[in-house]
């Protein structure tokens, strides 16, 4: 992996329609991201994927949508008001602000090959705290009393519902509760395309256990390592590489006050990005709910009814990034290939075709004799199935090129042939090959292979 790929990535993002720039007819909105028509799918397809694996394909999981507004007090019990903070530095100088405790690593925005500090005319000032919650108002007064924050994570939302939906649910503990939604982070150096963002989607899940004794046959920390190898697996199955994935245990200072325990899954960008963090799985212990018991003065302790226990439960918490994880694939699936009889190769991206935002493109050959049409009537078929995209202008190698570029697994070409028999050339996007296909039947070969 080439060091300037991702900048590559977000040359073939913006051209292609995957991602654009938020407001950028006004200079952009600063480390603020629009998902565009194949953006949007490739993430639905990612949410959808990770709803299947941990909702519908379960029945000790249930789906939360909490809303992004909440009491403020929530903030105040979980310690996001008091304690959500980074050390900030501003620089003299050049007017710019960095995290006190990544000046080593940050560039200096007069020359990007130096570090903040190195010129002798660098005044930074002493750290000071910034709290990274977005603020606003709730009502027509804009005083103290009416401050409300724009939520920097789902989980909280799921611990003040535990009980509403066990509840409503009747499930019994070990159960989880797992949600997809909007966060939000004023990040003082955010940045690396869509690695590091001020809004981001966040999945994640929130399995709670019983504290003293096993439950669901597994201890907590059983059910920790369990949902350990199970996200790893996830991962994998997305198609990313095994030996550009790797558990990062969390050292003794970067571990929570309240954690018991917490690894991240790490993806390597290659690059000056290397591994980074695409999800989390963490032992939290009770804090949370404790917490919110303390806070609100509601119990929030489940009833063991069989042994006539109350107990605040454990909680083992799977976070994983929507939109990290989306440029885990890109990076993962970016390709520049060499390809025989060619001078300029193709650029393809060899995402999973069940990922893939189009899965079929439709072509006739040329635009005579009938084949428009027929092309034009297969992609109507096939639409209503899946994700088709139907092309008629250019030479057919580069139209071929275009869904490589894209990721698009499967080309299907309408020729002369096809108006004699029928059949219809379905090309493979990873290995080049091509082989006859009835029309009649193209729709249940696509579907066979996309479910491979």
């Amino acid at each position: 992996m080439s060091p300037d790929v991702l900048e590559k990535l977000v040359s073939l993002c913006k051209r292609r329609g995957f991602i654009f720039q938020s407001s950028e007819i006004y200079g952009g909105a600063g480390s603020v991201w629009d998902y565009g028509p194949l953006g949007v799918e490739l993430k639905k397809n990612l949410k959808d994927r990770w709803w299947h694996a941990m909702v519908r394909a379960r029945d000790d999981i249930e789906g939360l949508d909490a809303a992004i507004l909440m009491h403020p007090r929530v903030w105040e019990a979980s310690g996001h008001v008091a304690g959500f903070t980074d050390p900030l530095v501003d620089c003299k100088a050049c007017k710019a602000r960095f995290r006190a405790d990544q000046v080593a690593q940050a560039q200096c925005p007069r020359k990007p090959s130096r570090h903040p500090g190195e010129f002798a005319d660098c005044q930074l000032t002493e750290p000071r705290l910034f709290n990274l919650m977005f603020k606003t108002f709730m009502g027509p007064v804009e005083d103290s009393a009416a401050v409300v924050y724009l939520r920097p994570e789902t989980a909280q939302g799921i611990y003040v519902n535990f009980l509403n939906v066990q509840q409503a649910t009747r499930q019994k503990v070990p159960f989880g509760i797992a949600q997809i939604g909007k966060a939000f982070r004023n990040e003082i150096t955010p940045g690396n395309f869509i690695f590091r963002t001020r809004e981001f989607e966040q999945m994640e899940m929130q399995f709670f256990v019983d504290p003293g004794q096993p439950s669901g046959g597994r201890t907590d920390m059983e059910w920790f390592e369990y949902w350990k190898e199970q996200r790893l697996q996830w991962h994998l199955a997305l198609g990313l590489e095994r030996d550009r994935l790797q558990f990062h245990q969390h050292t003794e200072r970067e571990l929570a006050h309240y954690a018991r325990a917490a690894f991240d899954v790490q993806f390597d960008f290659g690059g000056t990005l290397g591994f980074q963090e695409i999800e989390g799985v963490h032992h939290r212990g009770d804090f949370d709910l404790s917490q919110h018991q303390q806070f609100s003065g509601k119990r929030l302790e489940y009833l063991d009814q069989p042994a006539n226990r109350r107990y605040v439960p454990f909680v083992i918490e799977t976070s994983v990034g929507a939109d990290r994880t989306l440029l885990a694939v890109l990076v993962n699936g970016y390709r520049e290939e060499a390809v025989e009889g060619e001078e300029e190769g193709r650029t393809v991206l060899r995402i999973l075709p069940s990922l893939a935002p189009i899965k079929a493109g439709v072509f006739p050959l040329v635009k005579k004799d009938g084949m428009p049409e027929f092309a034009e009537k297969l992609a109507a078929d096939l639409r209503p199935h899946f994700p088709v995209f139907h092309d008629e202008s250019g030479a057919i190698g580069r139209r071929y090129r275009r869904q490589d570029e894209v990721g698009t697994p499967f080309c299907l070409t309408v020729d002369g042939q096809t108006m004699t028999d029928g059949t219809v050339t379905v090309r493979d996007r990873d290995t080049l090959t091509q082989e006859r296909v009835a029309a009649d039947r193209v729709r249940e070969y696509v579907t066979r292979r996309l479910s491979a």
